[in-house]
């Protein structure tokens, strides 16, 4: 499979900050340690940016993604992919400030649009979940979006992850 700092010092990536491969390389190898890949290919981007990379576990047929790096013009966006939050809330509670607020900003509230994506009554693309004894509703089209990640917060990417995705077929803890 090719390598990640190979395939993004193509000329295609120049947009790419020095700062933001460094954190693309950091954080493809944490996903390989925690049993994703990106599949050895950087995609189209379509509407979240020019290019995207997408993590989903290694070796299974059901390709549920983990995580996705937009690289946009200006700079690059990390996308968490979580279900059940419910269960992780003290976890969220107690988890530092650049990350609880992607849970309880104003970021991907939903706006209860009627699309085409109500089932019954309920819209099948909202996420919700309490935390802090506060509901919220996200739309599941753009939420647990860190914008400028860094390789400073990159451990904390990788907590949040693992809590999620522990005892799943990935993460430090898996049984």
């Amino acid at each position: 499979m090719s390598q990640m700092k190979d395939i993004i010092s193509e000329a295609r990536f120049d947009i790419i900050e020095e700062a933001d491969r460094e954190f693309i390389i950091a954080f493809d190898k944490e996903m390989r340690g925690l049993g994703y890949d990106f599949g050895g290919d950087i995609g189209k981007g379509y509407c979240w940016g020019k290019y995207m990379i997408i993590y989903s576990k290694s070796g299974v047929k059901s390709k549920k993604v983990a995580a996705r790096i937009f690289i946009r013009d200006d700079c690059i966006v990390l996308r968490l992919y979580f279900s059940g939050i419910d269960k992780h809330r003290a976890y969220i509670e107690n988890t530092p400030l650049h990350i609880k607020e992607v849970f309880t900003g104003e970021h991907g509230d939903c706006g209860h649009c009627e699309g085409g994506h109500r089932e019954g009554g309920f819209c099948k693309f909202r996420k919700t979940y309490t935390v802090a004894n506060r509901s919220f509703e996200k739309c599941n089209g753009v939420v647990f979006e860190f914008w400028w990640p860094d390789l400073a917060k990159l451990p904390d990417y990788m907590d949040l992850l693992n809590e999620f995705y522990a005892g799943k077929g990935g993460g430090k803890n898996a049984t």
